[in-house]
């Protein structure tokens, strides 16, 4: 037997030696990531660091386990030249990465509890949480380039080069990715919010995304609207400055109706109906008066949230109408419909 034949086998023996002892660390450290990760889920509990660092860990762990694995190959195998250079790059590699996933899952279910406690509701949207990963993503990127030696120069060079043609094919992407940055700087809608735009859109911010902006509708749909259409259309934030608003019900009355007592009733049903804020006294307007056929009221509340104002109105009604029999306010007469008539408006 030759002298390569004799190298051939000699690194076929290492390789094979390099494999049994990858395959023992990768099955000792698995089974103890294993045993680790079903302890923790049974001590912790939700919303809890111990609970944040059990669902950040389930993926990276197992590039940890895979990284010291290699790395306890590249130190009892005999391995040399490219074949180390090459497992102790992909060791690093696992390490790089795992440490990327942690710790964008890490940062951004902390900075999800820190917003929601102190009340910050833009920082839970969906944009935000890109730009963390995007930015750890970066940080890792730029460390495996140092550690494999190459050059980020060519690389920001053929960026450059191909940049422009990406930002003209993804013209309209690049803009909603930007207008969500803008949305998030200058804050005029946060999640929660109920909005409308001039387009007619309405509905409650559900989350603010890289692209678009999720609104559900009350009658529960998700309307997809592009961010650069909300920062670049007329909107309504009906939670700003707060959210608390006014809404109003008409009431109608016969002629020989006395006004005082209307306005008593009106004003005592309002400050009894539910979801009317109590510091706020309700108003009643004799508008507009008089017209040829009633007397016409008008009572004013404050309600919490304009999602309330339908049902406030409804139940505003409902109570003065019940008031109104009780006590004999003659309601506007309503003026038979003849059978001719009808046949005419059918036809």
């Amino acid at each position: 037997m030759n002298s390569s034949t004799r190298t051939i086998f000699d690194q076929l023996a290492d390789w094979a030696e390099a494999g049994v002892l990858f395959a023992i660390a990768a099955l000792v450290t698995l089974t103890l990531r294993y045993l680790l990760l079903r302890a923790m889920s049974r001590i912790t509990q939700p919303d809890t660091p111990g609970y944040i660092a059990f669902h950040s860990l389930r993926l990276p762990s197992a590039l940890w386990c895979l990284a010291a694995s290699l790395t306890f190959t590249l130190h009892y195998a005999d391995l040399t030249g490219k074949a180390a250079k090459w497992v102790a790059g992909s060791s690093f590699t696992f390490l790089v990465v795992s440490m990327c996933v942690v710790s964008s899952q890490l940062v951004v279910r902390i900075w999800t509890l820190t917003a929601a406690s102190r009340g910050l509701r833009f920082a839970v949207s969906g944009v935000a949480k890109a730009v963390i990963h995007v930015f750890i993503l970066l940080l890792g990127s730029t460390a495996l380039l140092r550690y494999f030696d190459i050059s980020v120069t060519p690389i920001l060079t053929a960026l450059g080069v191909g940049g422009l043609a990406v930002a003209l094919a993804l013209r309209d992407t690049l803009a909603n990715f930007f207008a969500g940055i803008h949305i998030l700087v200058e804050a005029p809608l946060n999640i929660g919010d109920f909005i409308r735009l001039s387009s007619g859109e309405e509905g409650t911010v559900s989350d603010i995304g890289w692209r678009t902006t999720r609104v559900l509708t009350g009658s529960n749909n998700v309307i997809l609207i592009p961010n650069e259409k909300i920062t670049s259309s007329i909107l309504t934030n009906f939670a700003m400055p707060d959210n608390k608003m006014t809404t109003d019900v008409a009431i109608l009355t016969a002629f020989d109706a006395d006004v005082g007592r209307v306005i008593r009733i009106a004003a005592e049903e309002a400050r009894e109906t539910q979801n009317v804020r109590a510091d706020f006294e309700p108003v009643v307007l004799f508008d507009p008066g008089v017209t040829p056929t009633h007397l016409q009221f008008k009572v004013i509340v404050q309600i919490n949230d304009r999602r309330q104002a339908g049902g406030v109105q409804s139940d505003l009604r409902l109570r003065i109408f019940q008031r109104f029999q009780r006590e004999g306010i003659p309601l506007p007469p309503i003026e038979p419909v003849s059978r001719t008539s009808y046949a005419t408006d059918r036809n």
